[in-house]
């Protein structure tokens, strides 16, 4: 069954997972995943190495087959006839045509893609100055990442999914993708999910958050909401050398000691010691001790758990 305009027209979720699994020879790449990521939304895709964040990619673009449950994007189940023409995915490497020139990339894409916007292709490519004859293996890091860009924009997807689209890049360069990206994705109002180890990035990029950890969704929702559940915590050690019996009254995300101090992580369950030191931790802080903490509890923000039963708009 092809994808409908209804389709898209009442589409409120870019991407659904639901007991989403998939098993590899050497065991369980994901396990029972259920989320999902509003549309509209730039969504970083968070984890260690070996958290499953590729293998959900390749879930999506369907270049792997799921072994348990549903993945559904813009409200349809992967893999239904059609619904490829709805993404656009740029890899790691950004595999492309290294004899072609930028111009013969570009002419690939408009014959390649019925919703191709040539204007929006050149004027990504013509803000690097970018020449028309030059070849993709001339090009810098920043510039192959520029046509990538110019590529998945022109198609006029309703999600793009970026695989670590940064990870190469100097810091000047990431920080012009960055602002291209985000660009381009308001004045389209293209979704946009993306895995990257560069924290600090995705705060300033991001407004949305999926943490993977040994194949389990850790942490799923906005970052307004989910970063202001969260207390940096520090203060003294008892005279044992051991965290206040006070602290466990609340989820203790992370806790470290230096010294005879301590400072901890946590999700308040009430009021917090008034001798303690308390600050505001920032979205890096926040994604970093549940990285570092695979035993904590896993938080996921009603926007980001299918079934929840939201208020009816008045």
């Amino acid at each position: 069954m092809p994808v409908t305009t209804s389709d898209a027209a009442t589409a409120r979720w870019a991407l659904e997972a639901e007991g989403l699994g998939k098993k590899y020879r050497r065991g369980w790449a994901l396990w029972d995943c259920t989320f999902r990521v509003p549309v509209g939304r730039v969504a970083a895709l968070v984890g260690p190495n070996g958290a499953g964040k590729s293998t959900l990619l390749g879930l999506a673009t369907q270049l792997v087959e799921p072994t348990t449950g549903e993945l559904r994007i813009l409200g349809v189940p992967v893999g239904r006839p059609g619904s490829m023409a709805r993404w656009a995915y740029i890899a790691q490497d950004k595999p492309m045509f290294t004899y072609f020139t930028v111009a013969d990339t570009l002419r690939m894409g408009r014959e390649l893609n019925p919703s191709w916007d040539q204007a929006t292709a050149l004027r990504i490519v013509e803000g690097g100055r970018l020449a028309p004859g030059a070849r993709i293996r001339e090009l810098s890091a920043g510039q192959r990442t520029r046509v990538a860009f110019a590529l998945a924009f022109a198609a006029r997807p309703e999600l793009l999914l970026l695989d670590e689209p940064m990870a190469d890049l100097d810091p000047v360069a990431r920080d012009e993708m960055g602002a291209l990206l985000l660009a381009e994705a308001a004045e389209h109002g293209t979704t946009v999910l993306m895995s990257s180890h560069l924290l600090a990035d995705m705060e300033q990029m991001c407004d949305f958050v999926l943490v993977l950890d040994g194949g389990l969704v850790r942490m799923a929702g906005d970052t307004e909401e989910l970063v202001p559940m969260h207390t940096l915590v520090t203060g003294m050690l008892t005279e044992r050398g051991e965290l206040p019996a006070a602290l466990g009254t609340h989820i203790v995300v992370e806790a470290r000691t230096l010294g005879r101090q301590f400072s901890a992580m946590v999700r308040r369950q009430g009021p917090l010691e008034l001798q303690w030191q308390l600050s505001e931790p920032s979205l890096e802080e926040v994604l970093l001790a549940y990285l570092r903490s695979p035993r904590a509890p896993a938080l996921l923000s009603p926007t980001a758990v299918p079934g929840h039963q939201e208020e009816s708009a008045a």
